[in-house]
Formats: structure tokens, sequence, C-alpha cells
């Protein structure tokens, strides 16, 4: 009994172990977990003198040091920049005054050619009489026509007279209207109210003039073939011809002749009024021919000229003496012609224009489509010239 009293007061239970061992060995645990804490904080925590922290502060201290040398090559890339966008302009620029400077070669080029080119005693005449039989869009057509004609014989080396005849009406109006007159400024052409019999004999007056043009390319070509003689000049110029292109005529016209006056008809009426231009040739007394397309092209399809492309034709001729050029330069390709055989100045006299091929100038697309689209495929043979 004493002795077990002894133990309890030293803390020993009576079998032999502390009485708190229990809360020590808890509390030492606690202890140990504590302690492994506090390391495992020590190893997390950087240690400043490490190696790893040496290098972090190397890197830092040099990207501090290369600041101002970061701002200057950013400058440095920013003005490169700024160049680069700039030379690309110039070259922009360049590339468009390289362009200009083609267009304005080509201008130069033109007016070149204008100053060079030669006025011929050759009169051509665009018959505007039928303006109350046709609709508001094929007056429109004929206008673009008329405009596109000028422009040809303008830029042409042989310029030739160019008048437009009957100039009343609603395609007066109209280019007096909508066109603002523009056609008023226009050099090398005329425009007169009176019909084409009374032009012609106007024109006389105009080719025999001084200033009326002098003998040259094709001209001077057959001039030098047939008789150089002055005499023979002269008669000429009391003799030219006065002639109405047509396909319904039974004769070809073989070549252009000085001091002549040549007739295209002016209207377009989608082959409604065929034969009209050479009745009315016939009712003046004026001579007829139509254009000698059959005697050099082989054609799969009937082809239908427009005032335009017949005027191009006849520049092309003055300037080369070859048809089949003419022909070949102004016929679109997709009509399918084809140079019969070599080129020739001139063909036999007996030979004659196939009587299925529409060589007189024609009308365009009764829709308003401009002079660019005007060579169509008659379904019809014998349209007369200047008509559809």
């Amino acid at each position: 009994m004493e002795e077990t009293e002894r133990l309890a007061d030293a803390g020993t239970d009576p079998e032999g172990s502390p009485k708190d061992q229990p809360l020590q060995q808890e509390d030492g645990k606690v202890n140990a977990d504590s302690h492994s804490d506090m390391r495992a904080g020590l190893q997390e925590a950087p240690n400043p003198d490490s190696k790893n922290q040496q290098k972090k502060r190397k890197r830092k201290e040099e990207w501090e040091a290369g600041r101002a040398g970061r701002k200057v090559r950013r400058k440095e890339k920013i003005a490169a920049k700024k160049v680069r966008k700039r030379e690309a302009k110039l070259d922009h620029r360049d590339a468009d005054d390289n362009e200009t400077g083609l267009q304005a070669n080509a201008d130069a080029s033109l007016t070149s050619r204008s100053q060079k080119a030669v006025q011929v005693p050759v009169t051509l005449i665009i018959d505007c009489q039928f303006g109350d039989l046709m609709y508001e869009k094929e007056l429109i057509s004929l206008g673009s026509q008329i405009t596109r004609a000028y422009s040809e014989n303008k830029k042409s080396p042989m310029h030739t007279h160019l008048v437009v005849s009957s100039f009343v009406g609603s395609l007066k109006d109209r280019f007096e209207g909508i066109l603002a007159r523009h056609h008023e400024s226009w050099n090398g052409v005329r425009f007169r109210e009176g019909n084409f019999v009374d032009v012609a004999q106007e024109a006389k007056g105009w080719m025999e003039a001084s200033k009326g043009g002098s003998i040259a390319g094709a001209l001077l070509q057959r001039k030098g073939e047939q008789d150089a003689d002055d005499a023979a000049t002269d008669d000429r110029k009391q003799s030219g011809e006065v002639v109405y292109l047509t396909s319904e005529s039974p004769n070809t016209l073989h070549e252009l002749k000085p001091y002549s006056t040549y007739v295209i008809g002016g209207l377009v009426d989608k082959n409604r009024h065929k034969g009209i231009c050479y009745k009315r040739a016939l009712d003046h007394g004026i001579a007829t021919a139509k254009l000698p397309i059959g005697d050099f092209l082989d054609m799969r399809t009937r082809a239908v000229l427009a005032t335009n492309h017949v005027i191009e034709i006849m520049l092309l001729w003055l300037e080369s003496g070859d048809w089949a050029e003419a022909f070949t330069k102004v016929m679109p390709k997709r009509k399918g012609g084809a140079v019969k055989a070599p080129s020739k100045k001139t063909p036999e006299k007996g030979s004659d224009a196939r009587a299925d091929l529409v060589d007189g100038p024609q009308s365009d697309d009764s829709d308003g489509s401009t002079a660019e689209d005007v060579v169509e495929t008659s379904a019809e043979t014998g349209v007369h010239a200047g008509e559809p």
C-alpha cells in the first residue's frame, strides 16, 4: 500500500510506466512535426548566396544594364520600318510614273503620228437621213458609231474629209443636248444639215482647195501605177467619183480614188429596211459599190459591219493599199474571216464579191450596245450598206 502511494507520488503507475507518458509521447510527436515543418520552410527559402540566385541576380543586372541599348535598337527598328514604307511608296510612285511615262510616250507617239498625218483628197460622208426609221436605242448607237468614226479618222496617218450629212432631228438634239455639244470641238469633221448629194458637191471644193490634201499612201501607189502625169491628176480633180457603199450594188469597190467622195449609210435598223440605201442612191443618180470582202476573206458567217468599221477599213486601205490586211484587222476573229490568198493590193478587175457577204456598214444591237459590239451575224443575205 505504501509502495503504491510512493509510486503514485513519483508519477509512475503501479505497472512501472510513467503516468503521463502517452501525453509526452503525443507532445513529442507534435513537436517532431513542428520541427519537420520548420526544416521544410528553411529548405524552401532561397539562399541568397546560392549559385542559382547569383545567376538570377546577374541576369537581372544585365537586363537592367541593357535597357538603354534596347531602347536605341527599338528606335532603330521603328526608323528602319519607316524607311521601308517610304521606299515602298517611292517604288509604287515610280511604277505609276513609269506607267504614266509609258502613257505619255504613247500619247506623244500618237501626237507625233497626228503631226505627221497626211490630209488626203478623199471625203467620207455618213448619211444620217434615216433618223425617222430608227428607235431611240438605235439613234444612240448611231451616235456612238459617229464618235468612233471621228476617233479613227483623227488617229489615222491618212486623214480624210469626214462629214455627217442630214444632221437634223433627234440625232442633232442628242449631240447638242445629252452629249453637251462636244462634237463642236472635234477637228477634221464637219456636220451638215443638207443631204449627201449637196454635201458631196460641197466636198469637191474642200478637196480641190490648197489645203484639201495631197495624194499619198495607197493613193500615190495607185497613181504611180496608172498615170503619174500632172494632166491626169488635174483630170481627176474634175472627175472625182461619188460612190454610195451598199451591198446590194452589182459593182465592187477595188480601190479608193483621189478627189472622190464615198457615202456610208448611217442607219441602225436591224434589217427592217433592206435595200433602202441602194434605192436612195439610185433615186439621186449616184453610183454604188460594195466593199470587196468576198475577194479577200473566206467568211464562216455573213459579216455585218457598223458604220465606223467601214470607215476604219477604208482608212487602213488608204494607209497600206491592202484590203486583206484592212479586213483582217477590223473583222473580229470569232467571225472566222480567213484570208483566201496571199495579200495583194489590187484584185483582178473582173472579180466580184460573194453575194452572201454583207460588206456595207451595219448596225449594232438594238439594245443600245456600243459600237465595239456592233459586228453581228446577219440571218439573211443582201443587207444594204449602212443598215443592220
